[in-house]
Order: structure tokens, then C-alpha cells, then sequence
């Protein structure tokens, strides 16, 4: 898998397959493949940032500051398993785990509540004062056991939204 230009083996398959935990088929990592040549336009072997800004969803999503910290200079097997957390197939702790890491831009392995804060303003922007997203995670801490001095682990995040119902799936289009 060195260059991008280059083929895919069948053993390569196989290991980003099992690289992403199985949750994507074998049809679908070639078809990720594809998209993932068609971004690295230079053939380098990874993806910039300013090759993933060139994905208009991408570049338009409110947290795409935040989400390039994770994904610039990925190769295709960590571009894929980023990519898994949005698999039909991945658990919510595997989607939970990514919300975590976007959350926790300093990466020190917890969250606080001005962590959070920054998120919801890269969310909400204009649409609500800081004195409104103030408000609504207060609450949103307190129903759920924490102030706004908790710094919230991996356990402590997944148990808040756990609950939520949330879906974070992407299709694979197959060729």
C-alpha cells in the first residue's frame, strides 16, 4: 500500500479489514480506496489537510478545524479505521469514542466543560450566546450527574450519551 497510485492486494485487503475491525466489507474498502486516491492528488500516500478540505462536506462542517487535527497525514489504513466510526456497523462506544477525541482537542484524555463549550460554539455559532450554551450544559450536566468543574473521561462520556439515540453513519458507495 505504499503509494496511493498503487493497486490493492488481496492481503492488503485483508488488513485494513481487519485493521478497521471488520466494519467495513472488502468491497467497500476498494471502493475507499478509490476515494482515498482520488484525494491524495499527489499520490504521496496520505491525505493532507488541504486535500480533505477540498471534500465540500467536509470543509463546510462546523468542526472541521477540529476534525483535521485527526485526520491530516492519515495513510489509507488509518484513513479507513477513522472512517469506521461512521460504519452502520460500529457500536455507539466506537461513534462515542470519536465525538471523545473531537471534543478532547488537547488530547489529555478528559473532557471539561470548557472543552465542551468550544464545541457547541463551533456548532452553534451565532444562534446562541455563550450565556445560552452556558445554560443548556449546566443542565445538561447536572441531569446527568456532573458539574461544570467534572472533567468527563471516556467512561464518563459514553455513559452521558450512551442514551441518545444518535446515529453517525455514512454509506460506502460500492462501484
Amino acid at each position: 500500500m505504499g503509494s496511493a497510485s498503487s493497486m490493492l492486494t488481496q492481503y492488503d485487503i485483508e488488513e485494513v479489514e481487519e485493521h478497521c475491525d471488520y466494519l467495513f466489507t472488502q468491497q467497500e474498502i476498494v471502493s475507499l480506496y478509490k476515494r482515498f486516491c482520488q484525494l491524495d492528488r499527489n499520490g504521496k500516500g496520505f491525505i493532507s489537510s488541504d486535500e480533505f478540505l477540498s471534500v465540500p462536506e467536509f470543509a463546510m462542517n462546523p468542526l472541521s478545524q477540529r476534525l483535521l487535527k485527526m485526520v491530516d497525514g492519515l495513510n489509507f489504513k488509518d484513513f479507513v479505521a477513522f472512517l469506521s466510526a461512521f460504519s452502520a456497523k460500529a457500536t455507539v462506544p466506537q461513534k462515542i469514542e470519536l465525538i471523545f477525541k473531537v471534543y478532547d482537542s488537547d488530547g489529555n484524555g478528559k473532557v471539561t466543560f470548557n472543552d465542551i463549550i468550544e464545541v457547541l460554539h463551533d456548532l452553534t455559532g451565532s444562534f446562541m450566546s455563550d450565556k445560552q450554551r452556558e445554560e443548556v450544559l449546566n443542565k445538561l450536566l447536572h441531569e446527568a450527574g456532573y458539574t461544570r468543574e467534572s472533567s468527563l473521561l471516556m467512561d464518563d462520556f459514553v455513559k452521558v450519551l450512551n442514551h441518545t439515540g444518535m446515529r453517525m453513519e455514512m454509506e460506502v458507495p460500492i462501484d
